[in-house]
């Protein structure tokens, strides 16, 4: 009992030790994961702690899983926005950009180092892949806003290349140990890897939205299913054949980019979780390590280190880059950021567990390079940024958003904004009807109905989830107001004078001829049968009408939005149900 108790104190000490250090982090700018390295090495056996710890495949396992957990909350945090304008460039980069990073370590480390081959072929592959969780943590923990596109592909790019870098690795090992691995089968392994991780993983993460939408569960479980289905998830893709690290972050992408109950408590439970791991992965890892070995291979980390920086990242990035419009600044911001961290260290293990004659050797540089990559590339990412012009200002979006469960509200939600001081509200522009607040809380104060809303007001809103990107126009930061005025009062607009039969015309809307000679006006006027305002919107099909301009009480604009992302989708049934209303016609 005492022994079993005595691993329960230690384990909660390290997890304990690790959050309160992390303020000393935030404050000095450091990255964090360095950090819960750097607790992992003082408390194992060469350090103060004197913990010895030897066990690699309980490491190895507890570092997947812990990638696992990471990995899924890392697509569920990922919009598909983001991952559309990035999937070019960010798949070239985890698919050619592993090989010609591997071809290169291995290249420099066979002439410089002496390592034969495959050796040096395997160094390499472990070295491949850039690595989700520092990438994630680094910008999103540590606040650094940069230009969508370039971020979005960083992000992409680190959730999706373990698998390459993966099979690369398993089918050196097997060669290496007298396997009957082909080169020629690392193409079709290699995509048996990646079909079984994109199917497991947009079928799993199906199944999650499904099981959250239709089971009845007391609250508290949602967060407990979710965390369960996507670990078992990655765990059924490996039996199979398949990368699991790709199915865990494919099926984060796709729950996250869903309808789901309970939306709110999920990601608070899912942020604690994560960093559970995060810290559990990264101090088991250095527990494992064995510093007094480093002097033997500070050469050859320090060299693989500086290949992998300073030439193979580079050369990888401004190649697989090349198709693409990124600017010079934004490549060679791209190629900095190729940090190493948990994966290279993981991988790292596979030679160990294969049986590799020497196989420590491989984790002792990785764990070398990861820690040169962390303090190089980690410490300099933000100033770097700024230097080259990549920091955006950060928008106050919804800093909450809870589901309303209750009769007849199942289509809204309660959320709340930070009013930002440069947004458009905080500057004097009037509310539509729609945006109007519930109320408001201004230091210690709660307002129902305040004159002005102020910069820094928290706004509480029930509002329809078609609308909630809308909200970031109105009270975000205005960084393009020609583009905010599009999205709040359309992209262009028509007088109010113009007739349904028009727009039905236009637009190959399927209105009724009966209502042909309708015009906006009176439409308007139908179906919201109150004082309008400017702001005032209806939805027809495809298609926002937005009451744009009015003078004397009456309309003298209306501004049509054509912006799909802005709709909720609707099926057949409800889409005639919604015209019939509006158009006073018999549904059907």
């Amino acid at each position: 009992m005492y022994g079993i108790n005595l691993v329960i104190l230690i384990c909660a000490g390290l997890a304990v030790a690790s959050v309160f250090t992390s303020v000393i982090a935030f404050r000095a700018g450091a990255p964090l994961l360095l950090l819960f390295l750097a607790i992992g090495l003082l408390a194992g056996r060469n350090g103060p702690g004197g913990i010895v710890f030897t066990d690699t495949r309980a490491a190895f396992l507890i570092g997947s899983a812990a990638l696992a957990v990471i990995l899924f909350d890392s697509g569920f945090h990922t919009s598909l926005k983001s991952y559309r304008q990035a999937a070019g460039p960010a798949v070239s980069l985890a698919t050619a950009g592993v090989v010609f990073t591997a071809a290169v370590v291995a290249l420099a480390t066979h002439a410089l180092l002496g390592l034969a081959w495959p050796r040096a072929l395997l160094l390499g592959t472990v070295l491949s892949s850039t690595d989700a969780a520092a990438l994630f943590f680094l910008l999103r923990v540590g606040g650094i806003t940069i230009r969508d596109r370039v971020r979005s592909t960083l992000e992409v790019e680190s959730g999706t290349n373990d698998p390459v870098a993966a099979v690369l690795t398993l089918a050196l090992v097997a060669w290496l140990t007298g396997g009957d691995a082909q080169w020629i089968d690392l193409i079709p392994r290699m995509a048996v890897q990646m079909g079984g991780g994109v199917l497991f993983g947009v079928t799993g993460g199906a199944a999650i939205v499904l099981a959250v939408n239709r089971l009845k569960l007391e609250p508290g479980l949602y967060p407990v299913v979710v965390m369960g289905l996507a670990v078992l998830i990655y765990a059924l893709t490996n039996l199979v054949g398949g990368s699991g690290f790709l199915a865990a972050y494919l099926a984060g992408l796709v729950a996250g980019n869903a309808r789901l109950q309970w939306a709110g408590a999920l990601r608070r439970f899912q942020d604690g979780i994560t960093w559970l791991a995060q810290i559990a992965m990264f101090v088991t890892l250095g527990l494992l390590a064995t510093p007094k070995q480093f002097p033997a291979v500070a050469t050859s980390g320090a060299l693989a280190a500086g290949v992998l920086i300073f030439l193979a990242r580079p050369i990888a990035v401004y190649v697989c880059l090349a198709p693409f419009r990124f600017g010079s600044r934004e490549r060679f911001f791209i190629a900095w950021v190729g940090l190493r961290g948990a994966v290279s260290i993981l991988l790292a293990l596979v030679p160990m567990l294969g049986g590799i004659p020497g196989g420590e050797t491989y984790f002792d540089i990785s764990f070398m390079v990861v820690v040169t990559s962390l303090l190089i590339q980690g410490w300099t990412v933000r100033p770097l940024a700024h230097w080259l012009g990549l920091i955006v200002p950060e928008r106050s979006g919804p800093v909450d958003r809870m589901e309303v469960d209750l009769p007849g509200l199942a289509d809204r939600e309660l959320v709340a904004y930070v009013l930002h001081p440069d947004s458009g509200v905080a500057q004097g522009r009037t509310l539509p009807r729609w945006a109007r607040p519930l109320l408001v809380r201004r230091g210690g104060r709660v307002l129902s109905s305040p004159r002005q809303l102020q910069a820094g007001d928290r706004v509480y809103l029930l509002i329809a989830h078609a609308q909630v990107p809308l909200l970031d126009k109105l009270f975000g930061r205005s960084l393009d107001l020609a583009e905010a005025d599009a999205g709040l009062y359309g992209d262009f607009a028509i007088g109010p004078e113009v007739t349904l039969g028009s727009l039905r015309e236009a637009y190959g809307l399927p209105l009724s001829e009966a209502d042909d000679r309708a015009s906006l006006s009176e439409l308007f006027r139908r179906e919201l049968r109150t004082d309008l305002e400017i702001g005032d919107r209806l939805q027809l099909g495809p298609v926002d009408l937005i009451v744009r301009d009015m003078r004397d009480g009456k309309i003298t604009s209306v501004g049509i939005s054509l912006d799909p992302g802005t709709k909720p989708q609707v099926g057949w049934e409800r889409f005639k149900a919604r015209l019939s209303t509006i158009l006073g016609i018999p549904a059907g």
